[in-house]
C-alpha cells in the first residue's frame, strides 16, 4: 500500500524573553485528538512552507508573522502516512494569539514541555526548541585558571548556553577536576555542560550529558545515558547519522563542512552535501568545521540547528 504523503508547516513561537513557547491542543474530533502540538497546518497546492505557515497562523491564532527562520524538518512514518513537518522558529509576530477555531492555546515554559503529550513526530521538534543555536567546544588548555577565564568570557559576553568539555590532553583525574569546575561555572550562567568522555563518567560528575566520538558512537547498541541527560555525537556521514538516530541521540554535530587546520586532510562536505545529509536525519544537527557566527544564518537556512565551533567561540 502506498502511504499518503502529508506536508505540514508548523511554528515554534517564542515569548519575548525566549523562556516560553506557544502550544495548541488538537481537537478531540481529529486524528491524535487531545494531544498538544506546535501550531500550523497542511500546505495548500503550490504553497511553500513559509506561505502556509503565515496563512495557518493567521487563520488559527490571529497572528501575522513579522520574522521567522527555519528550525528543523522532520520526516516521520505513521502506519497510514508519511508526514513531513516543516518547522519554523518565529522570532517576531503581530497580534495576541488565541484559538480562533475554538482550540486551547497555552504559553508553556521550555522546562515543562516534556510534561505535555505530543504526537510522536514532534519529539525532534521538542529537542530543537530546547537547544540553543550555538554549541561551544572547548579548546585544549593546560591551565585550569586560563580555561575558566575563557569559559566565563564565552558564557558571560557571548551568551553561550551549550558547552562540550573536550580536553584530550588531560589525564582522567585532571579531566574530572576540570569538569566539576566547568559544571559549576556553566550552571551559574544557566548553561548546559556535556562531557566528551565515556558515558560512565556521569557517575563521577553529574553533568548535563555526554558527547560521543564517532568511534564510540559506532560501537553502541543502545542509548548509554538516561533520558533526562543530553546525548550528542560527532558524525561525518550518513551511516553515522543513522546510528545516532538508532541509539536515540538528542542531537549531533556533522563535520567537516570546511577544511580546518586541525583536520587538513579531511574532505569537506560543503553546504550542498551537508543539506542532503541533514534533511533525513530526524534530529537537530549542528554544522561543524570552519564555522563562524557569520555562517549561522546560512547554516539555519540549509536545515542546521546552528553552528558548533572551537576557534570562533574560544578566544
Amino acid at each position: 500500500m502506498i502511504k499518503r504523503r502529508v506536508h505540514v508547516a508548523a511554528a515554534a513561537i517564542f515569548s519575548d524573553d525566549g523562556g516560553e513557547v506557544l502550544l495548541a491542543r488538537r481537537p478531540s474530533t481529529v486524528d491524535q485528538g487531545g494531544l498538544w502540538e506546535f501550531p500550523g497546518g497542511k500546505l495548500a497546492p503550490y504553497e511553500t512552507g513559509f506561505e502556509a505557515l503565515k496563512r495557518e497562523l493567521h487563520e488559527e491564532l490571529g497572528l501575522s508573522i513579522e520574522r521567522a527562520q527555519p528550525l528543523i524538518r522532520v520526516h516521520h512514518e505513521y502506519a497510514d502516512k508519511h508526514i513531513l513537518l516543516d518547522v519554523w522558529q518565529v522570532h517576531a509576530f503581530g497580534g495576541e494569539p488565541y484559538g480562533r477555531e475554538g482550540q486551547a492555546v497555552r504559553w508553556v515554559p521550555l522546562g515543562e514541555l516534556f510534561n505535555y503529550p505530543f504526537p510522536a513526530a514532534n519529539l525532534p521538534i521538542l529537542r530543537a526548541v530546547m537547544l540553543p543555536t550555538e554549541y561551544l567546544i572547548t579548546a585544549e588548555e593546560p591551565d585550569d585558571a586560563a580555561f575558566l577565564t575563557k569559559l566565563e568570557r564565552a558564557l558571560k559576553e557571548d551568551g553561550i548556553r551549550l558547552v562540550q568539555l573536550r580536553a584530550k590532553t588531560l589525564d582522567e583525574a585532571a579531566y574530572l577536576t576540570r569538569a566539576e569546575k566547568a559544571l559549576a561555572l556553566c550552571h551559574s550562567y544557566n548553561a548546559s555542560l556535556l562531557l566528551n568522555a565515556e558515558p560512565e563518567t556521569l557517575e563521577q560528575v553529574d553533568a548535563d550529558g555526554v558527547h560521543l566520538t564517532s568511534e564510540r558512537l559506532m560501537t553502541l547498541e543502545r542509548r548509554p545515558v538516561a533520558q533526562d541527560k543530553w546525548l550528542s555525537a560527532s558524525t561525518h556521514d550518513a551511516a553515522q547519522l543513522e546510528q545516532a538516530a538508532r541509539i536515540g541521540c538528542d542531537f549531533v554535530t556533522l563535520s567537516p563542512l570546511r577544511t580546518t587546520p586541525t583536520h587538513p586532510d579531511a574532505t569537506p562536505l560543503g553546504w550542498h552535501d551537508f543539506q542532503q545529509l541533514v534533511e533525513p536525519a530526524g534530529m537537530p544537527v549542528f554544522a561543524l568545521g570552519g564555522m563562524t557566527r557569520h555562517d549561522a544564518n546560512h547554516a539555519r537556512a540549509v536545515g542546521a540547528q546552528g553552528i558548533a565551533s572551537i576557534r570562533d567561540f574560544w578566544r
